[in-house]
């Protein structure tokens, strides 16, 4: 983020309650905007054992956005894709993932241990000025959470376990980031929505003494006796997950011989030998989703606000998105760069768009694990058909989420040819910006991340006119001129109004200015202060303003 960003604002900042990876993610971004962030944690210590194991290419960028893109690339490894087996463990389908970068700048599915990740997260969290910790502490009390801006502040209190301290923290708003049994959702009143799934399934992680003789992919056994999930998390570690019956204990499952025989299909062998059990427990996957997102100052984010089966790995991905959808339209509301409805789209963009994706890992946990004898046939069936078309091939294998349908958008259109190829479905206003590498001021070859610094930013290919830049100026946009990348400079009428979680949140065809889709306040319009925001840069052009631009 860039140093101007990160300027403290006045006034109260954020709190934040749970201190896992998406809240520590949303900490490290409002802090990254400059907003002072207190993060409220009960446990004294992080998790020591694995539990999310897999993110995608488009949720990588926003680790890439709080400064952790290489060291996350250094503790994951590419999935090669997915195989739906049958219960003799022949392969029905395979659907292939590229292991190489894709559109967004990483892989498009990234295995990882979520102790490496949260141990990375916690030590740029440790290392932030604006972000303070306190571990063990018992959130017991909310107040003043349905209040505006305007009013009082909001007061979190509790006390610490360790020696039963009592404490009130203050701040402009709370996040809710303390998982499926959330505190602070209780404390507001909201409630939860079943939405028609619940499986108990056991889940088994190892370390091998050597490797195993397995594909790299995600295998997922299509048996209506007992469906089950095998993945190489990195490393001799692997994992696996086998879904209960009805009434049957886990205990039986988890003694050496029991587990040796779930196992024996990957091992080659009836016992555990060479094989240490790191963690095995059992599971309820659940769907389910938080009535209301918002309540007044506070913010569900993460299994606060929604839970989804594991079937297409979007757990945590989902609470990382989250986060990043939240955290810029906080900053922008308390530095009075939006005025306060802005916030109101939080819930009208991720509840929608969560929704949608747990009942995605509904349908295909159905289609993958249910029913009995003659409905796996009739799925052995279906499958067959299926993957013989080329869509439905790319829709399985492809990790890109649905496009925003409303909030903080301008109202949508799909654009030309460019974005039909360069990803599944034109690339329009509500779907993710893709990161191609593009030529700095300086020559060196970035990611278009890099250029944007989580601001927003205006696009374009054609050298800016004045009225432009001076646009970009009043409403504090970066502008990016952007000649050398191909898509664009076949469009050079084209403008793009990218929001700092790197949706595209307008277009103009025209050559005109696409005017940010949420309100200003008058007093920011014309700040002085907001020219020096703009940047203007790539392939060698730069225009100076009073006062200068910022370099790339």
């Amino acid at each position: 983020m860039d140093p101007l960003s990160a300027t403290p604002i006045a006034g109260d900042g954020v709190i934040v309650v749970g201190a896992g990876p998406v809240g520590a993610t949303a900490a490290l971004l409002l802090a990254d905007f400059g907003v002072p962030v207190t993060l409220l944690e009960r446990h004294l210590r992080p998790h020591p054992l694995p539990r999310a194991v897999h993110l995608d290419d488009e949720v990588a960028r926003t680790l890439g956005r709080v400064g952790l893109g290489p060291d996350f690339l250094a503790i994951s490894r590419s999935c090669s894709g997915l195989r739906l087996l049958d219960a003799g463990h022949h392969v029905m389908a395979e659907f292939r993932r590229d292991a190489q970068t894709g559109i967004h700048g990483f892989p498009q599915a990234n295995m990882f241990d979520q102790p490496e990740l949260e141990a990375l997260l916690f030590d740029r969290v440790a290392q932030h000025p604006l972000i303070r910790v306190h571990r063990g502490f018992e959130v017991l009390e909310l107040e003043n959470a349905g209040t505006t801006t305007s009013g009082a502040p909001v007061r979190v209190s509790g006390r610490f376990v360790a020696d039963d301290t009592p404490r009130t923290f203050t701040g402009s708003f709370v996040l809710g980031c303390d998982g499926a049994n959330s505190t602070i959702r209780e404390l507001a009143g909201i409630t939860m929505e079943d939405l028609g799934f619940t499986e108990r399934w056991l889940v088994v992680d190892i370390r091998a003494r050597r490797p195993l003789q397995t594909w790299d992919g995600v295998e997922q056994v299509c048996d209506p006796a007992r469906a089950a999930t095998f993945m190489q998390i990195r490393g001799d570690r692997y994992r696996w997950e086998f879904q209960l019956r009805d009434g049957e204990d886990e205990a039986d499952l988890i003694r050496p011989e029991a587990l040796g025989r779930l196992l024996e299909p990957w091992t080659a062998r009836r016992d555990l030998n060479g094989l240490e059990v790191v963690r095995n427990a059992s599971y309820t996957f659940r769907a389910r989703l938080a009535s209301r997102f918002q309540l007044g100052r506070v913010f569900l984010l993460g299994d606060a606000a929604h839970l989804t089966p594991p079937f297409i790995g979007q757990g945590l991905c989902a609470g990382l998105r989250d986060a990043d959808n939240l955290a810029w339209k906080l900053a922008h509301v308390l530095t009075r760069r939006a005025e306060e409805d802005l916030l109101t789209t939080y819930e009208t963009e991720r509840r929608p768009h969560a929704r949608a994706m747990v009942k995605k890992a509904v349908r295909i946990g159905w289609a993958m694990t249910g029913g009995q004898d003659r409905a796996a046939l009739l799925r052995r069936v279906a499958l067959a058909i299926a993957v013989r078309s080329a869509g439905v091939r790319e829709a399985i294998v492809s990790t890109a989420t649905p496009p925003l349908k409303r909030g903080a958008l301008q109202p949508q259109r799909e654009l030309g040819p460019w974005f039909l190829r360069r990803a599944s479905g034109p690339l329009r206003v509500g779907s993710l910006m893709p990161n191609p590498m593009v030529r700095a001021r300086d020559g060196r070859q970035v990611r278009l991340d890099t250029l944007l610094q989580g601001e927003p930013a205006v696009l374009t290919a054609r050298a800016p006119d004045r009225a432009l830049v001076q646009l970009c100026a009043r409403d504090r946009l970066r502008l990016l001129h952007l000649p050398d990348v191909e898509d664009l400079a076949e469009k050079p009428e084209l403008a793009i109004l990218v929001r700092p979680d790197r949706v595209i949140a307008a277009v103009n065809e025209r050559g005109g200015f696409p005017a940010p889709p949420w309100r200003i306040p008058p007093t920011a319009l014309g700040d002085r202060q907001s020219i020096g925001r703009v940047v203007s840069c790539a392939a060698g052009w730069t225009r100076r303003l009073d006062p200068p631009s910022r370099p790339c």
